[in-house]
């Protein structure tokens, strides 16, 4: 993944030095689409490293809240893909791409900046997907990614069911420091790798977006090795007795 994101960023005009107070900062001044994929398909790899890190020792918390923000990143990817590979540019993707590339502050301060980023509802985003899945209901493919959003942002938002998820043992207590070789830690474990496959699946898609074949081609052959190594619902097959 690392080597096809490096791959793909030299196809793209290169980030640019903008001045910024008394340095500068890299930009990608033109802001087309696939520079934006590039930044996504970057933060993809780094935010699955970041999971399986925070996977090894145990702190499936932080874990899962990362895999919610995977959710976004793989949605995300999606729809700027399928908008270039099928011709279904729409408005929305032009409104996603200008708040995208929306700089944070437009002051020196902070405190002073009057910037206020726009939301591109998530909802429109995924209502934009499903209704480009053949063969599913759009309205059931939306809910089912709202479902799947809403169990994880629960982590994110830390409520309450899923704190108790770090409350066990004999005598029962908070696990602050992990959940290390718990029943919770091997269920996490087995979820991660459902987190790897959709990666490389965003991934197939950007590369269909950049018209290249081949590399689409070498990414399907690698989904389907690691579907067949991971085993059952792409879970790996370490766990199955569990």
């Amino acid at each position: 993944m690392e080597r096809t994101v490096h791959g793909v960023a030299e196809r793209v005009p290169q980030p640019q030095r903008v001045p910024y107070k008394d340095s500068y900062v890299f930009r990608y001044v033109e802001k087309t689409v696939h520079q934006a994929l590039v930044q996504k398909l970057a933060r993809l790899v780094s935010s699955l490293h970041a999971s399986r890190l925070l996977m090894t020792h145990g702190f499936v918390q932080e874990q899962a809240a990362m895999q919610r923000i995977l959710d976004e990143l793989q949605e995300d990817i999606t729809f700027l893909s399928l908008g270039v590979i099928f011709g279904k540019w729409t408005s929305l993707h032009d409104d996603y791409l200008a708040a995208f590339f929306e700089e944070e502050f437009d002051a020196d301060s902070a405190m002073e900046s009057t910037q206020k980023r726009r939301m591109i509802p998530r909802k429109k985003i995924r209502a934009w997907i499903a209704s480009m899945e053949g063969g599913l209901d759009p309205s059931r493919g939306v809910e089912l990614m709202r479902t799947i959003s809403k169990a994880y942002s629960g982590y994110v938002h830390a409520a309450s069911p899923h704190i108790m998820d770090m409350y066990g043992g004999n005598p029962p207590r908070f696990h602050m420091r992990g959940m290390l070789g718990t029943p919770r830690h091997a269920t996490h474990r087995a979820d991660l790798w459902n987190y790897f496959y959709r990666g490389i699946i965003a991934f197939g898609f950007a590369a269909k977006a950049f018209g290249d074949d081949q590399l689409f081609s070498t990414i399907r052959n690698f989904a389907d090795e690691f579907a067949r190594i991971s085993g059952k619902d792409y879970q790996s097959a370490e766990w199955d007795e569990t």
